[in-house]
């Protein structure tokens, strides 16, 4: 299908919307969606409340604050589930939900306010208070007002104001090593296919599984240890779980081992996608051995390369997980997937990050922007219904990433043999799967 302009492969049956992806888990009425715990605090919620404290919320930003289509709805905090309700509310508007990172310093903060010019920021009181003066937009503090605010909009319904799938949903910031922080937008369709994208996967996984059958079937549960602002914690977790009607664990404030390791199981936690620097910390902590971690059916990594001692330490300690596990190579301007690399193609080739996903095309190409032969060093380039719409307010390093026909030059060096991708230096991240 035309995709922003170029004609490139799609899932046919996919959401046109996030909204409508909202709207299509209705099914799952009271089954849970979000659980939070922080300390001996918890706070649950199934995918019917959840659904109606969206609607309270959406209600609330557009009557109070005039939030509307197209108006950016920035959030500044921990992972909460403020967060999740206000992400799922303003992209029901037709609104944008930027995603600010949560470590920044002031100056980065007042940077992104500046540069997205949200109608409204939402954020914790820990943010906040990094903000001397006046931020210069209405805020909402989460722990003073956010309920409060919800109570005032009790029966309300979700919008229904059209949404076209090239609508800008997110704004997510890069990391900013090389200069400012630029605004990665997603729209509507990226994360639609994005989704595709992970239900396939977990279909082909389950499906090439001879264990499969012999496991008790658990409902899934997914641990989440990932940032709201970045693709891992919010499209890979948050949005990915609600559309496939999965639970989500949410250990708040810092890493804690001994605590996740209770958690994982006490919910009976099925999957999660870690950092190789959480992993090694659960895995070597002295007690692990002492909880029950046998719910475990898949297990990706990300954030940096996983070390294959690391890779064989979890698979002895997640048996269950030997042909689900993987690894992925993803950028936030690809909407988190590129290619995967799971289960024993894994096993076999733990220093290939896999293959291209359907929907996305792979070359690799020289300094002048020629495909080079399979086998030779060149910079990644991809394309398909993945690639972002575009830099937020910023044409020129837009035409510098994505180049004619759509096609998104990384900046990252690999090369491709027999249609599998080997990462050679890389600016970016790897994404868990």
């Amino acid at each position: 299908e035309l995709v922003l302009g170029e004609r490139v492969r799609v899932f046919v049956n996919r959401a046109r919307s996030l909204r409508d992806v909202l709207l299509r888990v209705r099914e799952f009425g009271d089954a849970e969606y979000l659980v939070f715990r922080d300390g001996e605090r918890e706070r649950r919620y199934s995918f019917a409340e959840h659904e109606s404290l969206v609607a309270s919320a959406a209600a609330a930003f557009s009557e109070r604050y005039g939030v509307g289509p197209g108006d950016r709805v920035a959030i500044l905090a921990a992972n909460c589930p403020e967060w999740v309700i206000s992400f799922w509310a303003t992209v029901s508007l037709g609104a944008i939900c930027v995603g600010l990172n949560g470590w920044w310093a002031e100056d980065e903060i007042r940077y992104a306010i500046g540069h997205c010019k949200p109608r409204l920021l939402i954020a914790d009181r820990k943010r906040a208070a990094r903000i001397s003066g006046d931020p210069g937009v209405p805020t909402l503090i989460v722990e003073d007002r956010f309920d409060e605010l919800l109570a005032a909009f009790p029966n309300a319904e979700l919008p229904s104001q059209p949404i076209a799938e090239s609508d800008p949903a997110i704004i997510l910031y890069t990391s900013g090593t090389t200069g400012r922080a630029k605004g990665v937008v997603h729209t509507h369709g990226n994360v639609t296919n994005m989704l595709m994208v992970s239900f396939f996967h977990g279909a082909r996984l389950m499906m090439a599984n001879p264990k499969a059958a012999e496991l008790p079937q658990l409902p899934n549960s997914i641990l989440v240890t990932s940032p709201l602002f970045h693709v891992s914690g919010l499209h890979c977790a948050a949005v990915t779980a609600l559309a496939g009607g999965a639970k989500t664990v949410w250990p708040m404030g810092r890493f804690d081992p001994e605590a996740t390791l209770d958690l994982i199981e006490r919910e009976k936690v099925t999957g999660w996608g870690y950092t190789a620097t959480v992993l090694h910390r659960l895995l070597h902590h002295p007690k692990v051995d002492e909880y029950d971690l046998s719910s475990f059916r898949s297990v990706g990594g990300g954030g940096s390369p996983i070390p294959a001692p690391l890779i064989e330490r979890a698979l002895a300690r997640f048996p269950e997980c030997s042909h689900t596990m993987g690894v992925g190579y993803g950028l936030t301007e690809g909407t988190a997937f590129g290619t995967l690399n799971a289960g024993m193609e894994l096993t076999e080739d733990p220093s290939s990050v896999g293959r291209p996903v359907p929907v996305v095309d792979i070359e690799i190409r020289d300094g002048r922007g020629r495909a080079v032969p399979d086998g030779e060093e060149g910079e990644i380039h991809l394309r398909g219904p993945l690639v972002m719409g575009e830099y937020w307010e910023d044409p020129e390093a837009t035409k510098a990433a994505i180049r004619p026909g759509r096609w998104l030059n990384t900046g990252d060096v690999g090369r491709l043999e027999n249609g599998k991708l080997y990462i050679a230096s890389r600016k970016r991240d790897l994404i868990p799967v």
